[in-house]
Order: C-alpha cells, then sequence, then structure tokens
C-alpha cells in the first residue's frame, strides 16, 4: 500500500484532523513531510492529547532504528493500547523484548521502537501482508480517540 493510500484511508474518517507539517509553516523542521492524525471533530487541535496515528518519512534524533532515511522509507505509527498490541505481538508492551527486533523490516507489525511501552506499533512500508490489518488497526485508533474525547466532554465543566 502507498503512503497515499494510507493518508486516504486515514482521512475518509470522521472528525479527523491531520497536522502536516511543511516549510513555512509553526512547526520544527524535523516533523516536515510527517503527518499526524488526531480526532477533532471541531478542528481544534485537543489540548494535552497525543494522536492516534502516525506517519513519519525520516528517522529522528531518538529514533534511527527502522532506518526511515533512505528514499522511499516510511512508517506507519498507530496507538492500540495495551490490550491490542498483546493481542498482535503477544507480549506485554510494558515488558522489554525478549529477543531483538529489526526494526527496518518492512510490512511487518512490529512494536513501535520508542513508545512500545505506550501501548503503540509500528509498520514501515505497509504492504501485502500488512495493509488490510493497517487500516483495521487505523480504524480502531480512531474509534478508541472518540470514545476518549466523548468521555473527556462528557466530564468538563459547562
Amino acid at each position: 500500500m502507498s503512503m497515499d493510500q494510507i493518508l486516504t484511508a486515514i482521512r475518509g474518517a470522521d472528525g479527523v484532523l491531520e497536522l502536516a507539517p511543511a516549510p513555512g509553516g509553526p512547526f520544527p523542521e524535523i516533523a516536515w513531510g510527517d503527518h499526524f492524525f488526531y480526532y477533532a471533530p471541531d478542528g481544534e487541535l485537543p489540548e494535552r492529547e497525543q494522536p492516534y496515528a502516525t506517519l513519519v518519512t525520516k528517522n529522528y534524533p531518538d529514533d534511527r532504528s527502522c532506518d526511515l532515511d533512505p528514499p522511499g522509507r516510511w512508517r506507519l505509527n498507530i496507538h492500540v493500547g495495551r490490550r491490542l498490541f498483546t493481542e498482535l505481538l503477544g507480549t506485554d508492551p510494558r515488558e522489554d523484548p525478549a529477543a531483538l527486533i529489526d526494526f527496518s523490516a518492512v510490512d511487518v507489525v512490529l512494536p513501535h521502537p520508542v513508545y512500545r511501552r505506550q501501548g503503540w506499533i509500528s509498520i514501515v512500508n505497509p504492504d501485502v501482508r500488512t495493509t488490510a490489518l493497517a487500516v483495521d488497526l487505523l480504524r480502531e485508533a480512531h474509534d478508541m480517540a472518540r470514545r476518549r474525547a466523548t468521555r473527556r466532554k462528557g466530564r468538563s465543566v459547562i
């Protein structure tokens, strides 16, 4: 699946707010070309809320293990939570991996190399083996973000 197809799938959900930092905008250069997805039906960036999915196109200073700098490499990251993480990978995200992981492997669901403990998975260049699962996980992550937003709204003071 191409990056454009993944972006189209994410953008098709209701209430999606996409941040796509670019030159000349308010975001730092390191984020240019990447995409960050939030559930925000009002179009306002939620306060104190992390995105539910990201798409990154390069290595970050603290995140080089996926080897994203070569042309054509990118990584889809999805917050799936502890339960789904455990179902997908057979281990609790809070546990350290028992074996060395090749985070640069393509078209494989892996723990996120930095945010595993928070229940994030990653897929470098999703393709034949992971596309359908990735789209399903994106829908689930979006639904979880919507439920969190609904709970927060219910607790807000009017």
